[in-house]
Formats: C-alpha cells, sequence, structure tokens
C-alpha cells in the first residue's frame, strides 16, 4: 500500500499511526496538496489527502473510508475501534469531535493565511467552535479512569485526539495551551512517547 500526504496532517497522521500499530507495510509518499497537487490530482481529482492506494492499483480517499478498509482487514482482537455498544458510539463521537476540532483548525489556518481580507466572525466562530469541543472532550477524559479511552488498549479515538492536539498546538501556537485541558494533556504526551507516533510524525510545514 502506498499512503500519500504529509504526516503534519491529522488527517494523514492518523492513517499512518494505524497502520504501524496494525503492522500493515506500506509506502509513504509525503506529497503536499499544494505543492503537489500534479502528483496526487491522478489518483484523487479532489486533489486531498490521506490517499491510500492499495496494492492491486484501487484508490481509497477520506480518512474514514482508509481506516474502515485497513479495520477490515485486522484481526477482530486487534481493531481499534470498540465492537461492542455503547463504546462503539462513545469512540465515534469522540473521533468526530476531534476531527471536527481538526477541521476547523484547517479552516482558521486557511482563513488567516490565505485571504487578503481575514473575516473576523469567520475566525471568531472557528475560534469558539475548537475551544468549545475541546472543553468537552477535557471533562468527558476528565472523568474516565483508564489509560485510555475505551476498553484496555489503544483505539481510534486517543489516535484522533492526540493527532489532532498536535496540529492544533503547532497551526495555531497559544490558541489553546495544553495546560488548560490536563487530561488531554496527559493522554497527548503519553502517546506521543510510543514509538509508532514518534516515527510517524514531522513537524507542521505551512503552505508556500
Amino acid at each position: 500500500m502506498i499512503l500519500i500526504g504529509q504526516y503534519d496532517s491529522p488527517f494523514v497522521r492518523r492513517v499512518g499511526i494505524a497502520l504501524t500499530l496494525y503492522r500493515m507495510p506500506f509506502e509513504h509518499r509525503p506529497w503536499s496538496v499544494f505543492g503537489d497537487a500534479d502528483k496526487i490530482r491522478p489518483l484523487n481529482p479532489l486533489v486531498r489527502v490521506p490517499t491510500l492506494v492499495l496494492d492491486d492499483g484501487e484508490v481509497v480517499i477520506e480518512t474514514h473510508a482508509i481506516l474502515d478498509w485497513l479495520d477490515s482487514l485486522a484481526p477482530p482482537d486487534a481493531v481499534l475501534l470498540p465492537a461492542g455498544q455503547p463504546d462503539r458510539r462513545r469512540a465515534l463521537k469522540t473521533i468526530t469531535l476531534a476531527t471536527g476540532i481538526a477541521d476547523k483548525a484547517v479552516s482558521l489556518f486557511y482563513e488567516k493565511r490565505l485571504h487578503e481580507q481575514v473575516s473576523d466572525v469567520w475566525v471568531e466562530r472557528c475560534r469558539s467552535q475548537i475551544l468549545g469541543t475541546l472543553a468537552l472532550l477535557e471533562q468527558d477524559r476528565a472523568v474516565r479512569p483508564g489509560a485510555v479511552w475505551f476498553g484496555d488498549r489503544i483505539g481510534h479515538a486517543d489516535i484522533a485526539v492526540a493527532a489532532t492536539l498536535r496540529f492544533l498546538g503547532e497551526a495555531h501556537p497559544g490558541l489553546a495551551p495544553l495546560a488548560g485541558y490536563p487530561a488531554l494533556a496527559a493522554d497527548a504526551a503519553r502517546l506521543e512517547a510510543m514509538d509508532e507516533f514518534r516515527a510517524i510524525s514531522q513537524p507542521f510545514i505551512p503552505p508556500a
């Protein structure tokens, strides 16, 4: 398999970490949607990452679809998403909240970086959505006693939150200092120290 996209994207990083945890061999092509659009377009006309090229040449696009494919290949006892309810539903909610923060962080970055006239209304909307969702995640994590969000081992929820926090801190330094979210900060520090997270990592590179 070939994973396309840079690891400073929380979406690409989620896929890379999942592949690594699943011990699934893959090739990584760190193509940028800005600098390498002509390389990505023939595979994915949306020119978005992550894009995953399977061994038979078929292309899977979008993070959810890619992770669903990978989960289908993993042994049932190793899948990174709880199988039973209500943990499955709650894990999917946590993932959706985390990736929603990432989406808003990307939108906020583009608004500030790519627009000559920055909309203060849009900036404040993104900011309030990010901070409100972080507060909700912190509240939820703080009352969970385990070392991970759900069950007894790392899952997609843990990966999604940690990848988002890393991206948010680097793309928008000072917006949401982790000192204000001690439960999330403890998780992030523990996960970022793991070999799989350290291997699938790069500093944020602003688009040219």
